[in-house]
C-alpha cells in the first residue's frame, strides 16, 4: 500500500508540474516543492536534572568492620542536556496559528493532525534530531508528506520518538467531499504499523509452564542459569550455634552479586526478567494493519472569532497484513498465564483522534480561548489542552 501511495503522490506531483508548464519546468518544481518552505538547523543546551539532596553510603574496612568508615557520595550527576536537529518543512498555517520568529523542530503544527490542510497542494516535514536527557541519548525523527486536493487526501508519515520507544508508520488514501467552504468529510483506508505485541508477557508464560503433574517446569531462579549466573550452596552458624544455610550467586565472570536467594531476587532477577522479555519481543516481526477511516473538518476564521474542529475515526475492521496475528492487538486480552487462551476470539477495536481550536476576542480588552487535541491509538493515549482568559489593561 505504501508503494502505491508513493506512486499516487508522484502522479499528483507530475500533474501539478504539467499544469504549470508555461512557467518552465525548474520554476514549476521549485514552486511546488520549495516555495514558502524553510530549511533549518537548530539546537539547544540546558542544565541536567539534579536531585535536591545528595545520596551517601559508607564503605567499611574489610579487615575491621568497626573502623571509622569512609563516607561515599553516590549521587547521580548527569552531564548537560542537549538537542540538535536538522529539517526541511513546508506546512501551511491556519489563520489562528502565529508564525514563529525561528523554526527549530519543536513546533506543534495543527497541520500534522487535522485531516484537511489549510491550503491545497503538497505539504511536507522532514525532521531528524538527537537529544540527551538525564545521560540517556535518543534519536527522534518525523517524515510527513501530504497532498490535499478538492476531492482527495493522500498522506504518508513515519515517526520515531526515542525517549519513549515509539515507532510508527502510516499511509492514508481518502476521498474528500467539501460541503460549503468551511466543512468537509472524508473516507478511505489507512495502513499503520506498530512494534509492540500488546498483552503478550513472555516471562509470565515461561514461569507458569507446568509438567503433567502440575509442577513448575521453570522455577523462577532458573532464569539466572539461562544467562550464565550460578548459585553455590553454603552453610554457617550464628553466635548461638544455630545452623543456617542459603545460596550465594555469582555472575558469568565469577563475581558475587548476591549472598542469598532473596537478595538475588530483589537485586538481579528483575533485570533478567526485562532482558528475557525484550529478547523475545525483539525476535517478533513488526506488525502492519489496514482499516477504514473516516473524518471531518470544520474551519471558520475571522480575526475576532475562530473555530477549528476536526476528528478521525479508524473503524473496528482491522486486517493485519504483516506480523504473527497471535501476538497482534487483536489478541491483547486473550493471553493467560499459560499462553494464548483456548478458543479465544480476536477482538476488534476503535481508534480515534480529535481536536478543537476556539478563540473569541469578546472586546478589545477581553479574549477567551480553548485548545485541545486527543489521540487514542491502540493502548496509547496522547492529549493536551489549553484553556484561558486574557484581559488587557488599557
Amino acid at each position: 500500500m505504501v508503494k502505491k501511495l508513493l506512486i499516487t503522490l508522484l502522479v499528483l506531483f507530475t500533474l501539478n508540474i504539467n499544469s504549470q508548464e508555461k512557467k518552465g519546468i525548474f520554476k514549476s518544481v521549485y514552486d511546488e516543492l520549495f516555495k514558502y518552505g524553510t530549511f533549518y538547523i537548530a539546537g539547544n543546551v540546558g542544565n541536567a536534572y539534579e536531585t535536591q539532596r545528595k545520596d551517601y553510603f559508607i564503605r567499611t574496612n574489610p579487615e575491621n568492620l568497626y573502623d571509622i568508615p569512609q563516607v561515599i557520595d553516590e549521587t547521580i550527576y548527569h552531564p548537560f542536556d542537549y538537542r540538535y536537529g536538522i529539517g526541511l518543512r513546508k506546512l501551511a498555517r491556519f489563520g489562528y496559528e502565529d508564525k514563529p520568529n525561528w523554526y527549530n523542530g519543536t513546533e506543534n503544527n495543527i497541520a500534522l493532525s487535522a485531516p484537511t490542510s489549510a491550503v491545497k497542494g503538497f505539504e511536507y516535514l522532514i525532521h531528524w534530531e538527537k537529544e540527551r536527557e538525564r545521560s540517556e541519548e535518543f534519536i527522534n525523527s518525523r517524515f510527513f508528506i501530504r497532498h490535499t486536493g478538492k476531492y482527495h487526501i493522500v498522506k504518508l508519515e513515519q515517526r520515531e520518538q526515542g525517549n519513549v520507544g515509539f515507532k510508527y508508520q502510516s499511509a492514508e488514501l481518502r476521498a474528500r467531499l467539501p460541503i460549503g467552504k468551511k466543512f468537509s468529510i472524508s473516507a478511505g483506508a489507512i495502513y499503520r504499523t506498530h512494534q509492540k505485541p500488546y498483552g503478550y508477557n513472555p516471562i509470565e508464560i515461561w514461569l507458569n509452564e507446568e509438567d503433567d503433574q502440575g509442577n513448575a517446569l521453570n522455577p523462577w531462579y532458573s532464569l539466572g542459569f539461562e544467562y550464565g549466573y550460578d548459585d553455590i550452596f553454603y552453610q554457617s552458624y550464628d553466635e548461638l550455634g544455630n545452623q543456617t544455610y542459603d545460596w550465594y550467586w555469582i555472575d558469568p565472570d565469577g563475581n558475587i552479586v548476591a549472598y542469598t536467594d532473596r537478595q538475588f531476587r530483589d537485586l538481579v532477577f528483575g533485570e533478567l526478567m526485562n532482558r528475557y522479555n525484550n529478547e523475545i519481543w525483539d525476535a517478533l516481526d513488526p506488525y502492519a494493519e489496514v482499516a477504514p477511516i473516516v473524518g471531518f473538518d470544520f474551519y471558520h476564521y475571522k480575526s475576532k472569532f475562530w473555530l477549528h474542529a476536526f476528528a478521525n475515526w479508524i473503524l473496528p475492521h482491522h486486517k493485519y497484513v504483516k506480523g504473527d496475528e497471535d501476538f497482534s492487538y487483536l489478541n491483547r486480552n486473550n493471553w493467560g498465564l499459560g499462553g494464548l487462551k483456548k478458543d479465544s476470539q480476536p477482538e476488534q477495536w476503535d481508534d480515534y483522534q480529535a481536536g478543537l481550536m476556539f478563540g473569541w476576542k469578546v472586546t478589545k480588552s477581553i479574549g477567551v480561548f480553548i485548545e485541545g487535541e486527543y489521540t487514542k491509538f491502540w493502548d496509547s493515549e496522547i492529549y493536551n489542552s489549553n484553556v484561558g482568559l486574557n484581559i488587557t489593561f488599557r
